[in-house]
């Protein structure tokens, strides 16, 4: 586990003490049952905003606390618990870009929106159903033409970092962005964004290198939040076993049962240390390729193994709306697939190693 200092400690405990109070998954529920336009409650996103929690990665000089991607990766990590339904993920990553390849005039023009919150950022990637497809959208007299399949937080976003066929762009929504809406199972918001003759502004470092750097980010950042979902399954599954009981004998006491959630311990040990590892090497500024591979991937594994555990040991309950645990496995398989599958994540780690 991670040393924390005094800040990131008070930072964590102030993430899960608004998520447990403020945004459990009842909130979640809310959200889904009432289906704003954005797909999240910019009420609780506004508050995000004023706690500070857009501008954990972005420099002081443009509003930000500078505070650092592990610190980062503690408020998604509580937020994953309660499945809280917000852009925080997709904003920070859209920051991210610009703080690494933005110029002056960009990082003055986004970054103070971005960390109060008044703009919405979002990554718009991948083409094809699948991640690290090749990448035709193109730009002609700062006019972007293309469709971009899956775009997380879309609705709400007001902020696209576009990758195009030569570097990445900028592009605000309005005039030549529309979008088609993508219904996942996880009842997110997602869209399909298509961007015709869209006005584009090029990042000042704009290359492939620039796109792969954003990438680790986004698979390191998208890793905390399901470390977040995987301690909530575990937690909530040990709880139901103590309390049910089967054939006049509380489930925990069965011995099979116990050497299932064992393994299960196991699991979130190794992804904890995995995803910890991802957020210390963005801070620390070495090694970030690979152990975003690994942190992605030990994600991927762990959390599906949980959450399809969290199912079965909660017997057929756990299919019911009625019980929470079924929203976990639902998004489990979303954010599985986002930035790399594990079979694509166990390529990429072999390429970098010179396999």
């Amino acid at each position: 586990m991670a040393i924390l200092n005094e800040e990131q400690e008070m930072l964590r405990d102030m993430a899960r003490e608004w998520a447990t109070n403020e945004s459990p998954v009842a909130a979640f529920r809310k959200v889904r049952n009432e289906k704003p336009a954005e797909g999240y409650s910019t009420d609780a996103f506004a508050t995000m905003a004023q706690m500070g929690w857009t501008g954990i990665v972005i420099p002081e000089e443009f509003g930000g606390s500078d505070f650092g991607w592990m610190s980062a990766g503690l408020v998604v990590e509580e937020l994953g618990k309660t499945l809280t339904a917000s852009p925080l993920v997709a904003t920070t990553l859209a920051a991210s870009v610009i703080v690494l390849g933005g110029s002056d005039e960009q990082k003055s023009m986004w970054l103070p929106k971005l960390a109060s919150g008044e703009v919405v950022g979002t990554l718009a990637i991948d083409e094809g159903p699948r991640h690290g497809g090749k990448v035709t959208a193109t730009v002609s007299s700062g006019k972007l033409t293309g469709t971009k399949a899956f775009v997380h937080e879309a609705h709400g976003a007001t902020l696209f970092v576009v990758a195009a066929a030569d570097g990445l762009y900028l592009v605000e929504k309005g005039e030549g962005v529309t979008m088609s809406d993508r219904k996942l199972t996880d009842q997110r918001s997602h869209a399909e964004v298509t961007f015709d003759g869209a006005a584009a502004e090029r990042l000042a470092d704009g290359g492939d290198d620039l796109l792969d750097k954003v990438l680790d980010r986004a698979r390191i950042l998208t890793s905390a939040e399901m470390l977040g979902m995987a301690n909530q399954v575990f937690d909530v599954t040990l709880d139901y076993l103590k309390q049910r009981v089967q054939f006049n004998q509380v489930l925990a006491s069965f011995q099979a049962l116990q050497h299932r959630m064992a393994d299960l311990f196991a699991d979130l040990a190794m992804m904890r240390s995995a995803v910890e590892s991802g957020l210390e090497a963005l801070d620390g500024g070495y090694g970030i390729p690979r152990a975003a591979c690994v942190a992605k991937a030990e994600a991927n594994r762990a959390l599906h193994a949980m959450s399809r555990e969290g199912i079965q040991l909660h017997g057929g309950i756990g299919m019911t709306d009625e019980y929470d645990v079924g929203f976990y496995l639902k998004r489990a398989r979303v954010l599985e697939a986002s930035w790399g599958s594990s079979t694509y994540l166990k390529d990429r780690f072999a390429n970098l190693a010179g396999y």
